[in-house]
């Protein structure tokens, strides 16, 4: 008969002992013996498998993401200045404009940098997986206000009509107000970068609003 090792349990020995007094069986203990994942230094198991977003910011299927939404808001601000005329002789340069109205070269720097940030705000809350209600939702939202946004412009400079572009402006208001609640749900960095994008939507409602 084998000789046991010292402190070693028999299997009937450690059947008839309380679970309490019953060695751990660790990693190492013997084919069969349930290893126990290591910590990592933030907390969580390895080996551990969970849910992946649907893309990870920088991998190909979210830069593609990332494409897809600059040539979305390439496409809107490509259509917009086309139905844009300011130049002498215009409808719009025999307005009264409003004395705090900035030098014509500003919209278009500013314009810019807002289309970027709109641009990077949706990919990031498409890279948090585009599957999810809360996604879908957000990004419906802020397909309103991209129609709504070039629909001002096509209201207020291809119809000449200040009152018809005073109405779209409130509800372009208050449908990217609406796109970032949606976006902090999803990505609350994506919901700041639209924070310049309502400032100047409001103050762009100021000047349609001096000219009624």
């Amino acid at each position: 008969m084998p000789q046991r090792r010292a402190g070693e349990v028999s299997p009937r020995e450690f059947i008839r002992r309380r679970p309490e007094e019953r060695p751990e069986r660790g990693m190492g203990a013997g084919p069969g013996a349930p290893e126990t994942a290591e910590p990592t230094r933030d907390g969580n198991t390895t080996g551990a498998v969970g849910p992946a977003p649907a893309h990870r910011l920088g991998t190909p299927g979210s830069l593609a993401v990332l494409a897809i939404s600059v040539a979305l808001v390439g496409v809107v601000s490509l259509v917009g200045r086309s139905w844009t005329d300011t130049g002498p002789g215009s409808w719009y340069a025999g307005l009264d404009t409003a004395p705090w109205q900035p030098a014509g070269w500003a919209f278009g720097v500013v314009w810019t940098l807002l289309y970027v940030l709109m641009a990077i705000a949706a990919w990031r809350v498409a890279a948090t997986g585009r599957t999810s209600r809360g996604v879908r939702a957000a990004l419906a939202w802020y397909g309103v206000q991209l129609a709504l946004n070039l629909a001002w412009t096509g209201v207020f400079f291809g119809r000449e009509s200040p009152w018809g572009g005073m109405v779209v402006i409130v509800a372009l208001i208050a449908a990217v107000a609406v796109t970032m609640r949606e976006f902090a749900a999803c990505s609350r960095p994506a919901a700041l970068m639209l924070a310049p994008y309502l400032a100047w939507v409001v103050f762009a409602a100021t000047l349609n609003g001096y000219v009624l």
